[in-house]
């Protein structure tokens, strides 16, 4: 035997090996795209909604780690309170998360860590 005929042997007796490949790739790609491209673009759209409606007096988390309360908004760039009288200037990309929601869920873990 020599390998065209092995290659042949494989591709199925009628044919139909072909197909199936080509269904097995389909199958992958849309496996792909339900656990990883679709959730990935629904967490971007929520990330540019929060970033959207962000406002003065809001608490927030930066990328870096950074607290504090917002100051002003401007139209790609916010004024964020970290310490009296410290107001630094970052863009919008840079909050990560509202602060305020996770200061309120520390503060109920410490509460029942205390009981």
């Amino acid at each position: 035997m020599n390998l065209s005929n092995l290659l042949l042997m494989a591709g199925g007796q009628n044919g139909q090996g072909g197909a199936s490949g080509i269904l097995m790739l389909v199958l992958i790609i849309v496996i792909f795209y339900f656990f990883m491209i679709r959730p990935q673009t629904k967490k971007q759209k929520e990330e540019k909604k929060f970033r959207e409606m962000l406002e003065k007096g809001q608490k927030v988390m930066t990328i870096g780690g950074v607290h504090g309360k917002i100051k002003e908004v401007k139209e790609t760039t916010v004024l964020v309170e970290i310490a009296h009288d410290v107001v630094i200037e970052i863009e919008k990309t840079a909050i990560a998360m509202d602060a305020s929601a996770q200061t309120t869920a520390t503060a109920k873990q410490d509460d029942s860590a205390k009981k």
